[in-house]
């Protein structure tokens, strides 16, 4: 059984959890407060879920997802995370974060700043532009017609095969919106962000052509 490692076991972090676990995986699950304070949350999850601390986490997952923000001085186990495939569900919200100089003036993007951070993982943006209580609301089977799409941004082609086969599991199709600089155009405030009740690839396609730093934080 493959196992997932979850950093951050928040609105986002939990609801990928179960997920998960619906679609067969287990999953390891860290939050900043420590394991003891997931008792309830693994109780619901079941037998296939693990509480630990976000390093073992790291190191348990075959690929591990980060659901929690990004800070300028890195807070991630660079070296649990190296070689692996990570997936980073963060925004950049300035009224949550602060300001980035470097993200408000176009230079990069908050996931490029990741994989800067975590030189030895492979970073994937993923679950971006979907809010978490509507991760099983909006999921359909392989072949529905109008299926909901969810967007990929990575420099790393197996990353990106990786998050594909996760979402059509969880229940959507994909777009390819790689590399990592171009994973602005799903950023609040964006098309494809605004979009995000009921947008099948078709949709999100245009809207991300669509995008414009204008509309970007």
């Amino acid at each position: 059984m493959t196992t997932i490692g979850i950093i951050g076991a928040g609105e986002v972090g939990s609801q990928i959890a179960r997920a998960a676990i619906a679609s067969g995986y287990e999953v390891v699950i860290s939050n900043s407060r420590g394991p003891e304070t997931l008792a309830d949350l693994i109780a619901e999850l079941g037998p296939n879920a693990h509480a630990a601390t976000s390093s073992d986490a790291a190191t348990r997952g075959d690929f591990v997802i980060i659901a929690v923000p990004l800070r300028l001085v890195n807070d991630m186990p660079v070296q649990a995370l190296a070689g692996k495939i990570v997936l980073d569900t963060n925004n950049y919200m300035p009224w949550r974060d602060g300001n980035f100089p470097v993200i408000d003036s176009g230079e990069k993007t908050v996931h490029e700043l990741r994989q800067e951070q975590l030189p030895a993982s492979k970073i994937a943006k993923a679950f971006t532009h979907i809010q978490a209580p509507r991760l099983f609301a909006l999921a359909s089977p392989s072949g529905t017609p109008e299926r909901h799409a969810l967007s990929v941004s990575s420099n790393f082609p197996e990353a990106v095969k990786l998050v594909t086969r996760l979402y059509d599991q969880f229940g959507y199709d994909t777009v390819d919106n790689s590399p990592l600089s171009e994973s602005w155009r799903t950023e609040p405030g964006q098309p494809a962000w605004m979009a995000h009740l009921h947008q099948p690839r078709k949709q999100l396609t245009a809207n991300l052509k669509q995008a414009s730093r204008r509309n970007a934080g």
